[in-house]
């Protein structure tokens, strides 16, 4: 569809992009950190709770959240996975049976160690002692530990396996730096968890995780990514291979998108969980995990967003058409809302998600800057003098344009439109990726593009987690992922000049 010309637009209207509207955000340029904070609380998205470092996700924040998740959720049934619950506290003895998984986690771990408070002498509320608990609990970091402990009961033979589970869940990690939806000390996310006879059927259910991330990253957040594998320092806690998607944004820095992690039988050994096979054997099983969070809601913020607020690609956007009457009387207004309806209806048939803003209490020029903030695809205004022309003034949230468009022919123009804006926010992205994408012939170079531009960097690594550390604290730069596809002529590290197999990918990250 892109490139058509559409023979129905009456007129194009040219409107130049303020530099600062009503909700007088930050500029990105100016301060990014301050912009991204403004937009996720003035577009209604999040807000700081009363808990150190949680947040409360707000209706219109949740509602993008619920899109992700219906078409992940979606995608991972596609894919034979069914999903179930797990408890949120695990026992504290379950983390000491894998040792490299809970050294990873330990220090974000919160622990419950008392069940019961009371009120002492002085009146005031405290931790009744006498009440602590025979064994402390974790509030879940990940699921790990807990979910293969139930597994144990659940597989005996190879006829249980694959044994293919998915879970939406809240998880908490007491990080000490804290930013909304990037990184909280309380999240929700998506934890898959899978148990299969051998270890290339684990090693093919990771990897095809990682291409399910990958493409609703790009077909739905409109965010292109990079696939790779994590390098050692890198990987998950317990996990032999961490597969993953990296995402570029907007102000030079990566933001891992997801993650797909092959345990081998770390996990199962740990837990003994065994199946016998058709023979009789008794083996351990293969295990992955992996999973996304609400950091994409980040994700999508970061990448597509402008000074004048939030922009939605629209196979996510909660509403991707709002419908403003525009109206002086009694008359007017009913007239305008009559028509706004039948609109609606007829795009609702197409099945296109429309919002008809009817509200008397505030006015039209309020509500364009309140949907611009909130980032909602299309706009469609009707007034008296569109009545009586038969047509409609559609104007796109990407690129601020509007078009007269004939009643006529609205609805097909308003589909094709949808899809052009989601395809111009992947190539737009894309193309912001490209030019915060560099080569680094040499640490100096290296250091000098990390330094002034950013973005991601190509350059030999000799493969040593020495360097890897080294290059880590100089820097601040981590190999985000060792690509599958790129530069894989062999060189010279640019570190130690040791060989070094082919070209990884650094960048400072969120």
């Amino acid at each position: 569809m892109r490139g058509q010309t559409n023979f129905f637009i009456i007129k194009a209207i040219t409107v130049p992009t303020p530099k600062k509207m009503a909700k007088n955000l930050t500029s990105r340029s100016e301060d990014y950190s301050k912009w991204y904070n403004e937009l996720v609380y003035k577009a209604d998205l999040a807000e700081n709770s009363g808990v150190r470092g949680c947040m409360v996700i707000k209706p219109y924040g949740y509602a993008i959240w619920e899109m992700m998740q219906q078409e992940l959720d979606r995608m991972f049934k596609e894919t034979g996975h069914q999903n179930a619950y797990f408890p949120l506290f695990i026992p504290k003895s379950y983390f000491s049976k894998e040792a490299s998984h809970v050294d990873g986690f330990a220090k974000e771990c919160a622990v419950v160690t008392h069940y019961r408070l009371k009120v002492d002498d002085n009146g005031e509320i405290v931790v009744d002692q006498e009440a602590k608990l025979e064994e402390e609990l974790i509030v879940r970091p990940t699921s790990e530990t807990i979910i293969w402990d139930t597994y144990r009961k659940w597989i005996q033979s190879y006829r249980d396996l694959p044994l293919l589970i998915n879970q939406w869940a809240n998880v908490v990690r007491w990080e000490m730096r804290t930013r909304l939806f990037l990184r909280t000390a309380e999240f929700l996310w998506q934890e898959g968890h899978t148990a299969h006879a051998t270890q290339q059927e684990a090693i093919e259910e990771a990897e095809q995780m990682m291409n399910v991330y990958a493409d609703f990253a790009e077909s739905f957040m409109a965010v292109p990514v990079i696939k790779g594998l994590k390098s050692e320092n890198e990987r998950f806690a317990g996990a032999l291979e961490t597969y993953c998607i990296e995402a570029m944004m907007q102000d030079g820095k990566a933001l891992q998108a997801g993650t797909s992690h092959f345990l081998g039988q770390n996990f199962a050994k740990a837990f003994d969980v065994k199946f016998a096979d058709k023979e009789g054997k008794l083996d351990h099983v293969w295990a992955t995990s992996w999973g996304v969070s609400t950091r994409l809601m980040g994700a999508l913020i970061m990448t597509h967003s402008d000074d004048n607020g939030l922009v939605l690609p629209p196979n996510l956007a909660p509403e991707q058409v709002v419908i403003v009457p525009i109206y002086r009387n009694d008359e007017q207004y009913d007239q305008t809302v009559s028509k706004g309806k039948a609109l609606m209806t007829a795009l609702r048939k197409k099945g296109i998600r429309v919002k008809l803003d009817q509200r008397d209490t505030h006015k039209p020029g309020w509500k364009f800057n309140e949907y611009e903030l909130k980032g909602v695809p299309v706009r469609i205004a009707i007034g008296p003098k569109d009545i009586e022309n038969g047509t409609y003034e559609v104007a796109r949230r990407d690129t601020l344009s509007k078009e007269i468009i004939a009643e006529d022919h609205v609805v097909t123009h308003i589909e094709t439109l949808l899809v052009e804006i989601q395809e111009a926010l992947f190539d737009a992205a894309k193309r912001m990726r490209e030019d915060l994408t560099s080569t680094a012939s040499d640490y100096d170079e290296f250091k000098a593009l990390i330094k002034s531009k950013g973005g991601f960097v190509w350059a030999h690594w000799d493969g040593t987690s020495e360097t890897e550390e080294r290059i880590k604290n100089e820097t601040k730069a981590t190999i985000r992922c060792i690509p599958f596809e790129g530069a894989k002529d062999p060189g010279k590290c640019m570190v130690t000049g040791k060989d070094s197999p082919g070209m990884v990918l650094f960048a400072k990250a969120y």
